[in-house]
């Protein structure tokens, strides 16, 4: 009988320990979702303000602004900074739509590779776009996408040793 009872109470602790596992592994879960801190509304509603702050970069297909995560000074054709976007689609798709989407917008490929973190550079102008292009996170978006634009001849300084 002392044996017995040993073994149930090692079941409830057991089962204790697994609930308390279940929890936590779901609040984490919980807290690793998508702030939701892109513009709302309909799609084309979206898809407006995406194109007057971005203004001739094309986008995938729902895509969304990641706002805690961009800084986007200026807005239309002549914005300069970071903008990071989700993406639905895959990274492999995501690669190829910035590969076949940006020269039929007047943008010239520069640099193209393509692996884990595939890197695209882009001219068009007096202007410089590089698109970064991410797997997601499990339970996040299937693709991160970080865009940076800035002027092609910006004065850059070298930094000097003190």
């Amino acid at each position: 009988m002392l044996l017995f009872s040993s073994w149930a109470k090692t079941m409830t602790a057991f089962q204790l320990f697994r609930r308390t596992a279940v929890i936590t592994l779901t609040l984490l879960l919980a807290a690793c979702a998508s702030s939701g801190d892109s513009p709302t509304g309909t799609p084309s509603e979206v898809q407006e303000i995406q194109s007057q702050l971005l203004g001739d970069m094309p986008l995938p297909a729902a895509s969304k602004i990641i706002g805690s995560d961009s800084l986007i000074i200026g807005r239309g054709d002549n914005w300069v900074g970071r903008v990071v976007l989700s993406g639905v689609q895959t990274p492999t798709d995501i690669y190829a739509f910035f590969q076949a989407e940006y020269p039929k917008a007047g943008w010239t490929t520069i640099s193209a590779v393509k692996s884990k973190t595939s890197i695209l550079v882009f001219t068009k102008g007096d202007r410089t776009s590089t698109v970064e292009v991410n797997e997601g996170s499990f339970g996040g978006p299937k693709t991160i996408i970080t865009i940076t634009a800035s002027p092609k001849n910006a004065n850059v300084v070298a930094p000097t040793k003190k």
